[in-house]
């Protein structure tokens, strides 16, 4: 008989909340302006976890605890293990900028509130049940929320912080208002058991359908998809670049995760209700995202509008999964999501990252104009620039055109045909975007002052490799699709 309450299970999540409260202890007692104790910390925190949820991957560790809230499966593993590398690359690369800014003159908790968002992200990814994916969403929602606000003195980022909070704060009433109403129409609130009340159809119909439509208009904001994304270019913008890549990277895998969860685990039954919704979110995000991001001159802004038209791309291949009712080729069509979804967090790491690696001590590289002449300065950074603006346009032999190519292929597969032009064609339109931001940093002539590009080697190694994975795995990307495909196969059921 399986023990209810397998704390064994949660041990990365256990583990993360002792060593984020030790990590808090111990920058309460670091006078050091530079808060190196605090990073080391926070650096080793997340290679230990690594180390864990790698091993429970190898062991085959599965199940589920706290009577079904908490599961644990290859999916999870999957997701956490990313979620680590991608919190870890966003400390190193953001480090520098911190400092520079004064961001640990009081303390260090920048780090303590990334991991403690982080907890909440791993809640998210192993929910069971509707009322675990609601707690993780808060606890990471305050965490962001405290983040963005971290530099008190800086008048954008506390209007980001208000804006993302009021807004972010509806979002989860709406979330939480479509969960009460699935309550209503189930009877349960266990992800599982819910899909064999639908299955059943024992399920009040009308309830059951209008908390589809709360639901995913939830999900819609956490993943920043139109017309739910009103806060994402001026939080993007606002807050502290080193903040904005904590929100751009990490949580966008917990959000696809929850929306897998419940979607696909929970809601598969009604796919036929929720698929048009995320058809019309899908073209609504590729349309305002890609039409809107050619107006913007801020790189930033610019980087969050292709985030709206990218959300649009994974909806696509969500909303693949089922044809006529019938699951078919559910498992390569959610897992073309998933890629997708892996490839965009890597090349945002990269856009983001160089953003950071740009500015210096009252320099801020927002505007695309401060890229002009990059290659004359520093031509490893120009070249890792061209790689992931390549990559988000969808050119081989990038990832991201692998990418794009299998949720298109799965969105031709499900018979989207004319759905599957209407994105190759909003593709074309954010070409020209990306197109010149690289124009500007290979042909243009530098202005002002030439930028000092001094960095850690540590910190030049990391994103060197980050830049390479882009191409390794749009070169090479049978083994991670594979990977992706085989573990929405076997964690999820439909």
């Amino acid at each position: 008989m399986q023990n209810p309450f397998d704390f064994a299970l949660a041990t990365p999540e256990i583990l993360l909340l002792i060593l984020a409260a030790a990590t808090l202890l111990i920058d309460a007692f670091n006078k050091a302006e530079s808060r190196h104790a605090t990073f080391t910390v926070s650096i080793i925190t997340l290679l230990i976890l690594t180390a864990v949820s790698l091993w429970q991957w190898k062991e085959g560790v599965e199940g589920s605890s706290f009577g079904g809230l908490y599961v644990v499966d290859t999916l999870s593993h999957f997701l956490k293990v990313l979620s680590y590398l991608a919190v870890g690359a966003t400390l190193i690369y953001g480090r520098g900028y911190a400092e520079e800014r004064d961001m640990m003159k009081t303390g260090g908790e920048m780090y303590s509130l990334t991991l403690f968002a982080l907890l909440g992200q791993m809640v998210m990814i192993s929910a069971g049940s509707m009322l675990t994916v609601y707690l993780g969403v808060e606890l990471m929602s305050f965490a962001l929320y405290a983040l963005v606000a971290l530099r008190r003195d800086d008048v954008k980022a506390t209007e980001a912080a208000m804006k993302y909070f009021v807004l972010g704060a509806l979002a989860s009433g709406v979330l939480l208002y479509g969960m009460s109403m699935i309550y209503g129409a189930t009877g349960q609130l266990d992800l599982s058991q819910i899909a064999q009340v639908i299955g059943s159809g024992k399920a009040e119909r009308l309830p059951l359908v209008f908390g589809v439509v709360f639901i995913v208009a939830g999900l819609a904001f956490k993943l920043a998809a139109a017309p739910f994304h009103m806060w994402t270019p001026d939080v993007y913008q606002g807050a502290p670049t080193a903040v904005t890549l904590i929100l751009g990277a990490a949580p966008k895998l917990a959000a696809f995760a929850i929306t897998l969860r419940l979607l696909i685990e929970g809601l598969h039954g009604i796919a036929v209700d929720w698929q048009p919704m995320l058809l019309v979110l899908a073209v609504l995000s590729l349309a305002i995202g890609n039409i809107a991001a050619i107006a913007q001159t801020n790189f930033k802004r610019m980087l969050a509008y292709s985030t709206i038209s990218h959300m649009g791309f994974v909806f696509l291949g969500l909303l693949s999964g089922v044809v006529q009712g019938q699951p078919g080729a559910a498992g390569s069509a959610y897992g073309a999501a998933l890629f997708y979804m892996v490839i965009y967090v890597l090349t945002t790491l990269v856009t983001f990252g160089l953003i950071l690696l740009l500015s210096r001590k009252g320099f801020e590289c927002e505007e695309i104009s401060d890229l002009k002449g990059l290659n004359r300065r520093n031509p490893i950074l120009a070249g890792l620039l061209l790689l992931a603006m390549f990559s988000l346009t969808g050119i081989p032999p990038m990832a991201g055109f692998y990418a794009k190519l299998a949720v298109l292929q799965a969105l031709v597969g499900s018979g989207h045909v004319a759905i599957a032009v209407v994105a190759v064609m909003f593709s074309l339109i954010g070409a020209f975007y990306y197109l010149r931001v690289v124009k500007m940093a290979y042909f243009d002539e530098p202005e002002g002052e030439s930028m000092p590009l001094a960095n850690g080697i540590v910190t030049s190694g990391l994103m060197s490799i980050n830049g390479l994975l882009i191409i390794a795995l749009g070169i090479l990307p049978g083994g991670l699709m594979a990977l992706c495909v085989s573990v929405i196969q076997d964690s999820l059921k439909f």
